[in-house]
């Protein structure tokens, strides 16, 4: 599906409410995949975002920015035909769907967003990060992307997916290894963190139904979520026990069920 000029890879699954699903960074549509079968009575729609996937790996860093991201999101549902999607974002992808939602509100009717954050807070902890993945970006270009997955692999965020089945490990890995070097680079230089604006003091402007989810291992995002449900005016928050960053691998199930019951929770 061509966006803004640009081939993106969209996949639909189910008819009903529709449900937009995008993935965190080294991930794709297929992120989502062994969750469909718990969303069956929903209008799923999963996107390999920028750079990832099966979705084009633009050469301009610039126009992997977050904003430009978001207006695509914009032009996927101009294309579908649907004027309002709940919007469910995992880390990068959270990052992306919380811009969408500040970008275009009346787009969004609810939006769950796991491990997810509005990005850092002062221009000194952007600029560290920003120093810090064009390194990685640099890195993931020289060494390519089989040994910048060995490395992603071995961090601390995702230690405890070390405690996952031998064939969903096999799964991850094949994911983000079916990446290209410019489109995981390009990402971290156009869409990372420490490029994003600052979403903070824009949460309180957020009047949809929104979700925090992280896993009760992940101290760190668990932390973010409390400080943002303090400031979004209509939010819940959720940890998940025995659990780390990837709540969707790691207890998939669970993780369905909670989305499910947030999803026919009342009418808006």
């Amino acid at each position: 599906m061509k966006l803004n000029g640009i081939d993106y890879h969209v996949e639909q699954y189910g008819e009903g409410e529709p449900l937009l699903l995008l993935h965190g960074f080294t991930g794709s549509a297929d992120t989502w995949r062994p969750l469909l079968s718990h969303w069956s009575s929903w209008h799923c729609i999963t996107v390999d975002l920028l750079g990832h996937g099966r979705t084009e790996a633009p050469a301009a860093a610039m126009r992997y920015r977050i904003e430009r991201a978001a207006a695509d999101l914009a032009a996927l549902l101009d294309q579908l035909g649907l004027e309002q999607v709940n919007v469910l974002g995992y880390s990068m992808g959270g990052r992306l769907a919380l811009a969408f939602t500040i970008f275009y509100p009346h787009r969004v009717r609810r939006l769950i967003l796991e491990s997810s954050s509005p990005g850092l807070k002062t221009e000194a902890e952007r600029r560290a990060r920003r120093e810090a993945d064009e390194a990685l970006a640099r890195r993931i270009e020289q060494e390519g992307v089989r040994a910048f997955v060995d490395y992603w692999e071995q961090l601390p965020l995702f230690a405890t997916q070390r405690r996952l089945p031998a064939p969903v490990r096999a799964a991850l890995r094949r994911e983000r290894l079916r990446h290209t070097a410019v489109g995981l680079a390009n990402s971290l230089r156009g869409m990372g963190t420490g490029v994003q604006p600052s979403f903070w003091e824009q949460l309180g402007g957020v009047q949809q139904p929104v979700l925090l989810l992280c896993g009760e291992e992940d101290e760190k995002f668990c932390r973010l979520a409390t400080q943002m449900q303090e400031r979004l005016p209509n939010s819940e928050r959720m940890s998940v026990s025995q659990t780390g960053h990837a709540i969707h691998v790691e207890q998939p199930e669970i993780f369905a069920k909670i989305v499910s019951e947030f999803m026919t929770k009342g009418e808006l």
